[in-house]
């Protein structure tokens, strides 16, 4: 996707993107873990919808300092996406990433443009899968904890969620309490594995990688009868998601764990 083309679309104002306002204004920042952030944006009407659907983003557009042209990056919001008057992101930050250093810069009251329904996100729609294997990778679990959340929070959806979030060390975990959270709430319905390649003296999680061995052993081969209609959603590192979706390039296309371990194109999505 061409974010600089998608931005000035937006910011024009043609297509079916929608500005909140020229700009929403940070309310509060917390420090979650060594290098990420919790951030809450207030839209300019504490009664105003966010506007926005499950597994969809918002577009960050801001200038940082010394910058003569804007920095764009997309967002996927982990609030409560049906409860009105702001949008929290949580940013990791990365070393010399202008977006991330500009977001983790900023102070109570001030401001960036924010463009919602950019990227539109994958169409969820209630039990259209029995079972969904959300796989994520670093801060790639944003879109997974929206998705969860509001699958677990509807009444009417009765899909089971299998969630597998692999991390650098244990303090990358910063969404365990919710997660365990919605574990108690919701026995037999929703199961979260941590995995983690540098793991502390004494971690109670899986060490090592989202890799075939590890899918395998906590049920998601993709051959199993239960899994037939399994849809799996990834998102992480770059290197992680041709791992396990495969990649394309000259001659024959790599195939990836998800295709070793039985799933077809049409059961994957990549955020």
């Amino acid at each position: 996707m061409n974010l600089s083309a998608v931005a000035a679309t937006a910011v024009a104002g043609v297509g079916a993107y929608t500005l909140y306002s020229r700009s929403v204004r940070l309310e509060s920042a917390e420090l979650v873990n060594h290098n990420t952030k919790r951030l809450r944006f207030a839209l300019p009407d504490p009664d105003q919808p966010t506007g926005l659907s499950l597994t969809s983003a918002v577009l960050t557009i801001s200038w940082p300092k010394g910058s003569w042209l804007p920095t764009i990056r997309p967002y996927t919001p982990i609030n409560d996406i049906n409860k009105p008057g702001f949008i929290e992101l949580l940013v990791k930050h990365y070393p010399g990433g202008k977006q991330s250093t500009h977001l983790h810069s900023l102070k109570p009251d001030d401001s960036i443009i924010m463009i919602r329904g950019v990227p539109p996100g994958y169409r969820w729609t209630a039990n259209q899968h029995p079972h969904v294997a959300l796989i994520a990778g670093g801060a790639g679990i944003t879109p997974m904890y929206q998705l969860t959340r509001g699958i677990l929070n509807n009444p009417e959806d009765k899909t089971k969620i299998t969630l597998v979030w692999g991390v650098n060390n244990d303090p990358d975990i910063f969404l365990r309490e919710e997660f365990s959270a919605l574990e108690k709430k919701f026995p037999g319905r929703f199961r979260a594995v941590y995995v983690v390649s540098n793991p502390e003296p004494g971690s109670s999680h899986q060490k090592g990688y989202v890799d075939k061995q590890i899918l395998d052993k906590v049920g998601l081969n993709g051959r199993d009868v239960g899994n037939n209609d399994t849809k799996v959603f990834v998102c992480g590192p770059p290197a992680m998601e041709k791992a396990l979706t495969g990649a394309k390039g000259f001659g024959k296309p790599k195939s990836g764990v998800l295709t070793e371990l039985g799933y077809t194109p049409a059961q994957i999505h990549r955020f």
